[in-house]
């Protein structure tokens, strides 16, 4: 069985001083031509998705709230506006945005990642993020929010609202039929009204009516993904999500957190296909990140396990821990554009020669490439 292999973009790279390395171009973050070249040199690679990073607030080297930096790379652009800018310029490779799901609508989400996937004709799919910091709250001005603390309740109320936002976006996006629009022109019929549906969502978050505004989606259910540290995000990705990327520190950790998320899954009662596990590694594949340390003040620290080494080495590490249990990798360039053209160029060629990664795309839709059925909708009617 091949790997699978996704990219994380964000900014200059995930060193915070890679804006800075050789070869980076600060001037053009945020241009759309930097970030068409970066995907599709993902896509020459034949990779399965890039993903894109987003989130309320400003970069920070802390993770409940702002900094004082000034040497590092602050700013971004909007994740799912981004996707759709980049869907026309490529044709197999999958985009993945994040949106924040504790200050956004679900229904604003679910018509926009639905936008997406018809844009790239069946390769989008969502990263759901909880926001808790407090400066974040701040921007609407509709709740406030103590200092983070991770064993808090208010943590646990975040992740169940989040579960309930997940809900509502994937039922919009069943609540027309795939035969809805009829577009007869000598009836003048342009949907059957009764191929719509009212989803009537009323938790304990959200009260929702529907029908989205949007047909239902080219791949019915775009691809959920999801990041985990612990068991509460376990859970969450468990309920709602198709993917998890975790952060393993060696195979061992690997192997001890893929059976934490298989109890997640029990726990929670998941039906249908088991969550894909993919592990987050950050990569340097050209002897820069000591010199990056010394100029960011010292030695880069990250959820992930970080990754120093030629393609060669990277390949053995990748496979020696795929008996974990994980089905993939989603590897974080930590310096752009240049580690990533060195998984591309080199990684996946090395891969390739050792028979375990794809050498052409073999389908078009996201959910395809990882097996995943297209499901119907929920509120179709019996025939």
């Amino acid at each position: 069985m091949t790997l699978h292999l996704a990219v994380a973009l964000d900014g200059a790279g995930w060193h915070p001083a890679a804006w800075r390395a050789e070869g980076a171009q600060p001037d053009r973050l945020f241009t759309a031509g930097y970030w068409a070249e970066l995907v599709l040199e993902a896509e020459r690679g034949l990779l399965d998705w890039v993903t894109f990073e987003d989130s309320l607030g400003l970069q920070s080297a802390r993770f409940d709230g702002p900094d004082e930096r000034l040497d590092q790379v602050r700013g971004r652009l909007d994740a799912v506006l981004l996707a759709a800018s980049l869907a026309p310029l490529t044709s197999r490779i999958g985009l993945i945005p994040t949106t924040s799901v504790t200050h956004t609508e679900p229904f604003h989400v679910a018509i926009g990642i639905a936008s997406l996937d018809y844009a790239s004709r069946g390769r989008a799919g969502w990263r759901p993020r909880v926001s808790a910091r407090p400066d974040e709250a701040a921007h609407f001005g509709r709740r406030e929010f103590p200092p983070i603390d991770l064993a808090s309740p208010q943590v646990a109320e975040l992740f169940a609202e989040a579960s309930d936002a997940v809900e509502v976006v994937r039922r919009l996006w069943d609540s027309w039929e795939d035969d809805a629009e009829i577009r007869d022109a000598a009836t003048g019929r342009f949907i059957d009204r009764d191929r719509l549906h009212y989803i009537d969502f009323e938790g304990r978050f959200f009260k929702v009516k529907g029908p989205s505004i949007t047909p239902r989606p080219p791949q019915g259910q775009p691809l959920v993904t999801s990041l985990g540290h612990n068991t509460a995000p376990y859970e969450f990705a468990a309920r709602g999500a198709d993917v998890l990327y975790i952060t393993p520190q060696d195979r061992d950790d690997a192997r001890r957190i893929t059976e934490e998320v298989r109890a997640a899954e029990a726990t929670v009662g998941r039906t249908g296909p088991s969550l894909k596990v993919f592990a987050d590694l950050v990569v340097f594949l050209g002897g820069h990140k000591a010199r990056l340390d010394d100029l960011d003040g010292g030695a880069l620290e990250s959820d992930a396990h970080i990754f120093e080494g030629t393609p060669a080495e990277l390949a053995d590490l990748l496979l020696d821990w795929r008996p974990a249990g994980l089905d993939g990798y989603r590897l974080r360039p930590g310096v752009l554009p240049h580690d990533l053209a060195a998984i591309t160029q080199g990684l996946v060629p090395e891969l390739q020669a050792r028979g375990a990664f794809r050498k052409a795309y073999e389908t078009a839709d996201l959910r395809g490439r990882l097996g995943l059925a297209r499901p119907g909708s929920r509120y179709a009617r019996a025939s």
